[in-house]
């Protein structure tokens, strides 16, 4: 195994095998999946008619509601206010490089216009199909699109027996499970077919984890349509085969003691880790814990230190404006990311340690300080050729940085070459 800290100690020695190990490493990856290594920064969209309660994506089964009481939201769902070219603008301005968008939740409705349900965004008062509108935005920003899709569903009768969830419906008691494969498979088929996104992102299996959701043929059946398509399943197990990015969510990769179970196990897939600016991913007006700028640049760079992308999510309001506390932060992620973009695009993630994260483009590593507790730091390197990004001032002695004065960055960055 490669010895890291010998590679900083001696890099001319060194930098040959190491151009030959990336190579080695590098040739198991297809391109898209090279590309998303590279991309680095995704954003979340959470949007459905769940907006309307203003209480986050799960209000239908945390409150109880009925599907007798909740469809009729579908009648409500305006949204008059939605542009989706100023949300793509946003998001790039913001430095990503791609969007995830949900085209159906755990409720079952659906934001694009399927042709296997009526209960669906084209069936409401603003009557267009997000998903396609979303689609062409992203494509004249380019910006890359993923489609969140959600195995489980609360609203079909053929979802039976139930899971862990979605006993609340108030569903006739039975339901044919064959049926309802053949109706999520084929909603898939038609996302593939008709919207062709750069990848999937599922979720929901973990309702019914011993359940048999015919990965094998799902997974088939997108790659023959787009043979390029990435997908990767939040099941929060070791990936399956056909799966071609692992999950994390609200964690960083192989974290214990999260607010998700996530598996410990890290694959050699390419990862991503999702993560709320608040406590919702749905729009909730009662959840005012947003994440400052700072802990969200922090794990943005500690996501990369692991080699991992980070999808951060917005959840929209009813309207489809994005609440200026996400606007915000997403306008100062994307200045940092104008001025200290080299050191997470297009970079492998190193090493993270409690107070700091290394990533590497090439022969150029970048040492990312993420704690400014303490002015003197270790190290792992004994010296090297190294100049500040940031306005830092330091000495560096037998693998001790000394910081004389510290920027007013929130993240330091040493450049390493």
């Amino acid at each position: 195994m490669l010895n890291i800290e010998r590679a900083y100690i001696h890099p001319q020695l060194c930098k040959k095998f190491l151009t030959y190990v990336e190579h080695k490493r590098l040739m198991k990856y297809t391109p898209s999946q090279l590309w998303f290594m590279d991309a680095k920064f995704g954003i979340f969209i959470h949007w459905g008619i769940y907006s309307l309660l203003k209480r986050g994506e799960w209000v239908m089964h945390n409150e109880k509601i009925p599907i007798s009481k909740y469809e009729p939201l579908k009648d409500m769902f305006e949204a008059s206010l939605f542009e989706p070219q100023e949300w793509v603008e946003l998001f790039k301005d913001a430095g990503a490089r791609y969007v995830t968008f949900t085209s159906k939740h755990h409720d079952g409705f659906c934001m694009y216009d399927s042709a296997l349900t009526e209960y669906k965004v084209t069936n409401t008062p603003l009557g267009r199909d997000v998903v396609g509108e979303l689609r062409d935005a992203c494509n004249d920003e380019g910006l890359k699109l993923f489609l969140y899709y959600s195995q489980l569903d609360w609203h079909h009768p053929d979802y039976y027996p139930l899971g862990r969830t979605g006993q609340y419906a108030g569903r006739v008691e039975g339901g044919d499970w064959e049926r309802y494969l053949e109706y999520y498979i084929g909603q898939v088929r038609e996302l593939a077919v008709n919207y062709k996104p750069f990848g999937f992102w599922l979720d929901g299996m973990w309702d019914k984890p011993d359940a048999d959701w015919k990965l094998h043929d799902l997974y088939q059946m997108i790659h023959s349509i787009l043979p390029n398509a990435l997908i990767g399943n939040n099941h929060h197990r070791k990936p399956y085969p056909g799966e071609d990015f692992q999950i994390f969510e609200q964690s960083l990769p192989g974290e214990e003691g999260g607010v998700v179970k996530n598996t410990t196990y890290i694959s050699d897939l390419p990862l991503e880790t999702c993560l709320t600016i608040n406590n919702s991913w749905g729009y909730n007006e009662q959840d005012h814990q947003h994440k400052s700028v700072e802990k969200l640049l922090e794990y943005l760079v500690k996501t990369a230190g692991m080699n991992s992308n980070l999808l951060l999510n917005v959840g929209p309001r009813p309207d489809g404006t994005i609440q200026k506390e996400h606007v915000t932060r997403l306008i100062r992620i994307g200045e940092w990311l104008r001025k200290y973009g080299e050191a997470i695009y297009r970079t492998r993630g190193v090493s993270v340690e409690e107070n700091y994260s290394v990533t590497r483009r090439d022969e150029v590593q970048y040492l990312m300080i993420t704690t400014k507790e303490s002015n003197v730091l270790k190290v792992p390197f004994k010296y090297a050729r190294l100049h500040s990004l940031t306005p830092l001032k330091f000495e560096l002695s037998n693998s001790v940085l000394y910081i004389s004065e510290w920027s007013k960055e929130p993240i330091e960055i040493l450049k390493l070459e």
